[in-house]
This record gives C-alpha cells, structure tokens and sequence, in this order.
C-alpha cells in the first residue's frame, strides 16, 4: 500500500466512515489495525448518547465548549483542551 493512502484531511468532509451519533452529533470515523479517528461534529445544544466501550479512548476539542460527560462528572471543555477517557467508563 501506498504511504499516501495514509494521510487524511480533516476538511474533507466525504471522507471516513458517516455515522449519525445522535441528532445533532455526526462522525466520520477513520479505521486503522489497532486504532481508529472519530472526527465527530455536535451541533449548538446537540446532546450525545451515554455510552461505553472497552478500548481506551483520547479526545481533543477543536472549537467551541461543551459540558463532558464522565463517568459521574460533568465537566466544562473549551478550545484546545483534550483528555483520556479509560476504557469502560461511561461518556458522552
């Protein structure tokens, strides 16, 4: 495979896999073999769905704020900021 076929832009919105998360809260998730992107969209006041899953999982938020959901916290987010959520800990 071509190194080229591994580079992605984050402003082509065809690009990845779409999924509708909740309404208002779409993603385009970008699979590899032992990590996968999720380039995810929330529209203003859009709410996402409590959810958990096994494998650990990073975010970073790229405009906005927004109210994070961890485990049992509530947590304000702004621009630039990122985090880890464990595995097996409930989010949204």
């Amino acid at each position: 495979m071509s190194q080229r076929e591994e580079f992605h832009s984050l402003t082509d919105t065809a690009a990845g896999l779409f999924r509708e998360l909740a309404p208002g809260v779409t993603t385009r998730i970008f699979a590899g073999e032992q990590a996968m992107l999720s380039v995810v969209e929330i529209a203003p006041n859009a709410e996402g769905v409590m959810h958990h899953h096994p494998e650990e999982q990073w975010g970073v938020l790229l405009e906005g704020r927004a109210i994070r959901f961890q485990g049992d916290e509530a947590i304000e987010v702004r621009k630039g900021d990122f985090w880890r959520t464990p595995g097996g800990v409930p989010h949204t």
